[in-house]
């Protein structure tokens, strides 16, 4: 009975420090609906079924307050846009300090910073903006810092427009159908479900972002970099359009173990093929692609990885 019992005594020894040596990780990621939020669940499952003692806690976010939350403790990962990431690091607005504990872990898929008007609205260029009613993002959205950064650059802000709504995709889609709003903005990939929405009942117009507008831009941020949307990308848009291009990015706190970062980050790239199920922008996406520099310092554990995987 004293054997069993002592038995019994080390099993829940080792039970207790397995407990204690468990890392659980709380990943932001972006609001219900979105991308984001379901990636993350794929990311949560990945991990449990192959790193062993770790877990994930999803939680929704958006992309500057994950940067917040990362920085502050309050989260061990996110999703992020290396934009809004750039500006943490820098200290610049809407950050109010340097960041200096957000690394890069790994970047995911290109995203594209959308201007969409109503075709009739005349607005061809992004000076055309001023004086003509809006809808964007909510604060903390990276969508709707850049939007705040397009009027500085065309000499405009959110208080000279007539009109500006902040919601979600669906409530800009619903302004832009009723007329209640000319143009409004939005950060993701291409096509864009809200795009394409608003297009089934209006004609749209895709506005560019090149030229004068775009080099503006890059002296507020240097981490806007001309991406091309596709003619055909959405019902009668027949050319090609430039705008802003970022990339969507993992990021961790700096000081997270650098063994957890580079074995989540290595069961990450090994199921791609999952990912790419929910985000089709990750598709056949390779260390190399994971690894490039975006201007945000690389965490231990992810040089490691990227050392490994000859992407350095």
């Amino acid at each position: 009975m004293k054997s069993h019992l002592l038995a019994a005594v080390a099993v829940g020894a080792v039970f207790v420090a397995g407990s204690a040596n468990a890392q659980q990780l709380r990943l932001m990621t972006g609001p219900q609906g979105g991308s984001w939020y379901p990636l993350g669940g794929a990311i949560q499952n990945i991990v449990e079924n192959n790193v062993d003692g770790v877990t994930v806690q999803v939680l929704p976010g958006a992309g500057i307050a994950n940067v917040k939350a990362v920085e502050a403790g309050k989260a061990q990962m996110g999703f992020a846009n290396s934009v809004s990431t750039v500006d943490a690091i820098q200290g610049n607005e809407p950050f109010t300090e340097k960041a200096t504990n957000v690394c890069n872990v790994a970047t995911l898929y290109p995203q594209y910073f959308q201007v969409i008007a109503l075709k009739d609205s005349g607005i061809d260029t992004p000076a055309d903006l001023a004086g003509k009613a809006a809808a964007v993002q909510p604060k903390g959205n990276t969508g709707e810092a850049i939007t705040a950064h397009l009027l500085k650059a065309i000499g405009t802000n959110y208080d000279a427009l007539p009109r500006v709504n902040h919601g979600s995709y669906t409530d800009a889609v619903s302004l832009m159908k009723d007329g209640n709003a000319e143009w409004f903005t939005l950060g993701t990939t291409v096509p864009a479900g809200a795009v394409m929405d608003l297009a089934s009942a209006r004609d749209i117009k895709v506005v560019p972002i090149e030229g004068e507008a775009l080099e503006k831009m890059q002296e507020l941020n240097p981490g806007y970099k001309p991406i091309t949307i596709k003619a055909g990308s959405y019902p009668g848009q027949d050319e090609d359009v430039q705008t802003i291009g970022y990339a969507t990015h993992l990021i961790a706190q700096c000081d997270l173990d650098p063994d957890v970062v580079y074995n989540v980050l290595k069961n990450i790239s090994e199921h791609v093929g999952d990912l790419s199920a929910i985000a089709k922008a990750m598709s056949g996406a390779t260390p190399e692609d994971m690894g490039r520099d975006i201007g945000v310092p690389l965490h231990d554990g992810a040089k490691k990885f990227y050392d490994e995987a000859g992407a350095s």
